[in-house]
């Protein structure tokens, strides 16, 4: 369904911050917003009893934002724990659905059946209060009142989504091996490492079409880097995986080390291009190589210089990478650091109380990631002409959004013709039409399980297609069945990549029991990808979603808006993920009729007509379980018997099986290319089957 940005409204408050989030902008609207009303610092409306509250992309808890606090500031926050209010991403759209107040109903006013989107174009934070504070009221506040607001009403929720894309331009278009299975680890310490990956995956005919490097593949955590002594053999390493079809996806990280010498250091300092401090001096943090200065991502001429040295990797043969600590992360800054070391001196001739203790162990604790500093560095932002510069903390939220740009207008000109991987941590709306995001640092949690199904249809509202969550968990210790279950959705997230952190369980897929498991979701995996690729682009093309909440299509159905670890994808399938420990099946509730479809070690295994209602369904470890709605087929990649998968180039995108569901079942709209060029047609790429 195609946007109409003709049912959007813009309306613009106090001097607003351009963020080039909108591409395609409306006139301002001078009457009021007839949804909101304003108080000193922001918007408030009542909430009936009803209304979901759909939206803000990346964050914790349900696909109904109901009943707590989110707070619009990309953090660095590797718990995602249910009290946080803010994780990595800063995604300010919101969707109410059902009973809606005009702005100037009274108290017994009748509320309307409406679909209203709400996009807060503003950098800076944002609060908002959904029924947190009052389970009937909504209230949205803003650090600083300056900023433009968009309002779409549309028919469905699809239609308000649309129109919101169509504002915010197409979705970041990976190549297509990018959707192959990719492992991770924080970290492979030498390239013998990664050799041992590919050999492995390769031993048990386990398929792999890319291998991610962390920190450790630099000199000392410098960017644009090589370890001449662990990966001294770098461009023997790369042409040895791109032979056995393996792509090497190197992290970049925001933060440039000072060293003399260090040829990146020099050239930012030299020409102006970091961050200053209040004084006009290179602000100084704290990160992975210890003393940094952040690129200042905002100002152009910085942007492109920053940009242009991907070429170092680019020349090499690297044609993938992650921009990772870009919220941007700070363990400390030297002004911030040096009051800490002045306060536990003074603590030291102490008698350490409770108070006195915990004041100690906050102290060192709150030196990363606090206010004080967002507030103590500088840009010149080039969409601020005239101005000298501006505080961080009033455009925080634009910092990884910028370095993702910077990498993907650099592509533009390094390798103009080729699709180039890209994803970040942190973003803001807008950095989806440049990269795709991984769902950052969560943990070996079943409920982390959880939160990467609610968090894909948020995500793909807010036009960010191209994600998925570290599978397996990337902090504490996996067991395997969680890792089964991870890896058992992982398969139908655009992105799908195991990764795991220092210190932690190893968790490589051929260190398990279970292999024949294991094999088995990944081989499905690859016989989905035709049906997976061909979703994916529709809706990156036509602006609409991958994943949606049951709620958007069975509007009428209580219980399908209130089911929330279920999921449609396209129009054709219903996910019910299993994503609790010990359980080999769980209860599904069907808002129609549909054919269950069991898959085993790639196999279609069984199939069953299933009436709507719930009922239980058994789903043992490595069984893929699917719900074909009626009126419907799936293509697949022919039979994994047939075929060994060892990466995406082995998929056959042309002689597909289906299965089907119906007695009058239209040609599937099925979209191919090659994958790697950027002659993305709808009319060129579409076969009806």
């Amino acid at each position: 369904m195609q946007g109409d940005i003709k049912m959007v409204k813009r309306y613009r408050f106090g001097s607003p911050i351009e963020t080039e989030a909108v591409l395609h902008k409306p006139d301002i609207t001078e009457r009021e917003c007839e949804w909101l009303k304003k108080s000193e610092d922001g918007f408030f409306c009542r909430l009936p009893q009803e209304t979901i509250v759909y939206g803000l992309g990346e964050s914790i808890r349900g696909i109904n934002k109901r009943g707590w606090l989110y707070r619009s500031f990309c953090s660095d926050e590797p718990e995602h724990r249910e009290d946080k209010q803010s994780l990595y991403g800063a995604h300010n759209f919101l969707l109410l659905s059902g009973d809606v107040y005009r702005k100037e109903d009274t108290e017994d006013a009748l509320p309307e059946q409406k679909n209203i989107g709400f996009f807060f174009d503003t950098p800076g934070e944002i609060v908002f209060d959904i029924g947190y504070t009052k389970r009937d009221r909504m209230e949205i506040t803003f650090s600083d009142f300056d900023l433009e607001l968009y309002v779409m009403e549309g028919e469905s929720p699809d239609e308000v989504v649309s129109a919101f894309r169509e504002l915010i331009g197409r979705s970041y278009i990976p190549p297509k091996w990018a959707f192959g299975y990719g492992q991770s680890r924080w970290s492979y310490e030498t390239a013998d490492d990664v050799r041992k990956v590919a050999e492995e995956h390769k031993r048990l005919k386990l398929p792999l079409d890319s291998v991610y490097l962390d920190i450790a593949y630099m000199e000392r955590y410098k960017d644009f880097t090589i370890d001449e002594k662990n990966f001294g053999d770098f461009d023997s390493l790369v042409k040895e995986m791109k032979e056995n079809r393996i792509h090497l996806v190197p992290i970049i990280d925001a933060g440039v080390k000072i060293e003399e010498g260090y040829d990146v250091y020099e050239e930012g300092k030299e020409k102006g291009y970091f961050c200053k401090d209040e004084n006009g001096e290179d602000f100084t943090v704290g990160v992975w190589p210890g003393k940094c200065h952040f690129p200042d991502m905002l100002n152009e001429e910085a942007r492109h210089w920053f940009g242009d040295k991907y070429h170092l990797l680019t020349d090499r043969g690297i044609d993938g990478f992650w921009n990772d600590m870009n919220e941007p992360a700070i363990f400390y800054s030297e002004k911030h650091l040096k009051k800490v070391f002045d306060r536990i001196d003074e603590l030291k001739k102490e008698n350490l109380d409770v108070d006195t203790y915990f004041e100690m162990t906050g102290l060192v604790a709150g030196s990363s990631n606090n206010l004080e500093d967002h507030k103590s560095f500088y840009h010149q932002y080039s969409e601020m002409p005239g101005e000298d510069r501006i505080r961080h903390d009033k455009v925080h939220n634009l910092y990884g959004y910028y370095m993702t740009r910077a990498a993907a207008e650099a592509f533009e000109e390094l390798v103009p013709e080729k699709r180039i991987l890209l994803f970040s941590r942190a973003s803001y709306i807008g950095m989806h039409r440049y990269g795709g995001i991984w769902q950052g640092d969560n943990m070996s949690w079943w409920s982390h399980l959880l939160l990467n199904i609610k968090m894909m249809p948020s995500l793909n509202m807010c036009g960010f297609l191209y994600t998925g969550a570290d599978l397996g968990g990337f902090g504490a210790d996996v067991t395997e069945d969680l890792l089964i279950r991870f890896l058992s959705f992982g398969i139908f997230t655009p992105l799908m990549r195991n990764h795991s952190a220092l210190g932690t369980r190893r968790q490589e897929l051929y260190l398990f029991e279970k292999k024949e498991e294991i094999l088995g979701v990944l081989k499905m995996r690859y016989r989905l990808l035709p049906y997976l690729y061909s979703e994916f682009m529709k809706a990156a093309l036509r602006g609409t979603m991958m994943f949606r909440p049951l709620g958007f299509v069975y509007r009428e159905d209580r219980i399908a808006r209130q089911t929330e670890d279920q999921l449609l994808l396209g129009e054709e399938l219903m996910l019910a993920p299993v994503h609790e420990q010990n359980q080999g099946g769980r209860p599904v509730y069907l808002p129609e009729r549909m054919k269950f479809l069991r898959f085993r070690k790639g196999e279609l295994l069984e199939e069953e007509v299933l009436e709507r209602g719930y009922t239980f369904v058994e789903m043992p470890l490595g069984d893929i379980c699917i719900f074909l709605r009626e009126g419907h087929k799936l293509p697949l990649a022919e039979s994994a018997s047939h075929r060994n998968f060892e990466n995406t180039e082995d998929v056959d995108y042309d002689n597909l099986v289906f299965c089907e569901f119906g007695d009058e079942i239209p040609d599937y709209e099925y979209y191919s290319d090659d994958g790697e060029t950027k002659e993305y047609s709808l009319e060129k790429n579409i076969r009806m089957l």
